[in-house]
């Protein structure tokens, strides 16, 4: 039985198109979902959320068969997102008031999808959730404050006791709580989350070719003939690429072995400069990429990195890049424990590496370097499991049930 049409309001300040840097989870699930009749508007920031520059887009729409259409509206923050907390938050307050303005003009709403962190914008998408009648889909992607808490960004015991608040209430105050984890469950549900739906994170396998062997980008950034291990992300706090940089210390007596940083973030100068008083010749640093032209890098990787800090709270994540390195068929090396080790351990798709362990992380590389065979069919052994548990087509379809169900909830 086909779902009924909804008009959907999604509240996410971070949302990327594919021509933009950063994951594209929403944007692929809002075009699936106009393509199968649903109309969605989208509003989010103008500034991007991974590099603090200005995305330059006007409002964008499409119309697909069947009567659905996707728009987005994009709305103007502070400036200065990295610069400091302070701003930050700024950043975040601003997006929160500009966007329930502008979501109050829109009309006809069915469901109001909310999303965190940032937490901020999700009260917006509850004010506007309540103003227009519509039931409150909540979708928690990080467990913020515990995370900013654990790794020091939030310290103020005031702050945190409100940010605590202000969690707790949205997740009693949503119809439905959908998180992108199992690993996130537990906490939710103890924070008052009465009704839990589970749509994970994944990717789409058709944006990825395994048989790819990225020449393309080798070649521009001088990669010919060598192992490459590659890191697509974030450069943050969380991310503890510290600990990458150590290791290709001790890994310059392989000079066949390269490490490739792609993206941005509040702590990439300092990583540069470490990495140039390291003297490290083996380390490349490469300008964040549109999701489109993602692809053509990780087919240039032997084997594709995930790492954050050795935090127990980072044990319940999904992180997005670790599904688009099982998609484009590249071996894992992992130095995040819990949910997400769970899934590369079952799919034999990577090497477990003990977080915060640059010496463990040594160890690994050469070890897949030495092994091309072994690695290539871990390679091939995540994208299966991909196709089979983690493919975002398949996981669309979850996101419009829930949505569905929310949809009735309201009724």
């Amino acid at each position: 039985m086909s779902t009924p049409s909804l008009h959907i309001l999604l509240v996410h300040q971070a949302f990327v198109a594919l021509d933009e840097a950063g994951g594209t989870r929403h944007y692929e699930f809002a075009r699936y979902l106009a393509q199968h009749g649903h109309r969605v508007t989208v509003v989010a920031s103008q500034t991007s959320y991974l590099t603090g520059t200005d995305a330059n887009k006007d409002a964008e729409h499409w119309t697909f068969d069947g009567g659905g259409s996707l728009r987005i509206l994009r709305v103007r923050t502070l400036p200065g997102l990295h610069r400091s907390f302070v701003r930050r938050l700024l950043n975040f307050f601003s997006f929160t008031w500009n966007a329930f303005w502008a979501g109050l003009r829109v009309s006809n709403v069915d469901v109001v999808w909310g999303t965190t962190p940032p937490i901020f914008q999700a009260a917006s998408a509850w004010a506007l959730a309540r103003l227009k009648r519509a039931p409150l889909l909540l979708e928690v992607r990080d467990l913020w404050p515990a995370f900013a808490v654990a790794v020091g960004v939030l310290r103020n015991p005031i702050l945190i006791a409100a940010s605590e608040w202000l969690e707790r209430f949205l997740y009693r105050a949503a119809r439905i709580v959908m998180i992108n984890s199992p690993g996130f469950l537990t906490h939710v549900q103890a924070r008052g989350a009465h009704s839990v739906r589970l749509v994970p994170n994944g990717a789409d396998a058709a944006m990825f070719d395994p048989a790819a062997d990225g020449a393309e980008f080798r070649q521009q950034h001088g990669l010919q003939g060598k192992f490459v291990a590659l890191y697509a992300g974030a450069h943050g706090l969380s991310n503890d690429l510290g600990v990458l940089l150590r290791a290709a210390e001790l890994l310059q007596d392989e000079a066949r072995i390269q490490l490739v940083l792609v993206g941005d973030g509040k702590d990439k100068p300092a990583l540069q400069t470490q990495a140039g008083e390291m003297g490290l010749d083996n380390v490349h640093f490469v300008a964040p990429l549109a999701k489109a032209a993602m692809a053509s890098a990780l087919a240039a990787a032997d084997v594709c990195i995930a790492i954050l800090k050795p935090l127990p709270l980072y044990a319940t994540v999904y992180p997005n890049k670790v599904f688009d390195y099982l998609a484009a068929g590249r071996a894992v090396a992992l130095a995040i424990d819990g949910v997400i080790r769970q899934v590369v351990t079952e799919a034999k798709a990577g090497v477990y590496v003990p977080p915060g362990d640059p010496a463990a992380m040594e160890a690994a590389l050469r070890s897949m370097a030495s092994t091309p065979g072994q690695t290539r069919a871990m390679g091939a052994a995540g994208r299966a499991f991909l196709e089979a548990h983690f493919n975002r087509p398949q996981l669309a379809a979850q996101l419009e049930a829930v949505l569905a169900e929310t949809a009735q909830r309201g009724k």
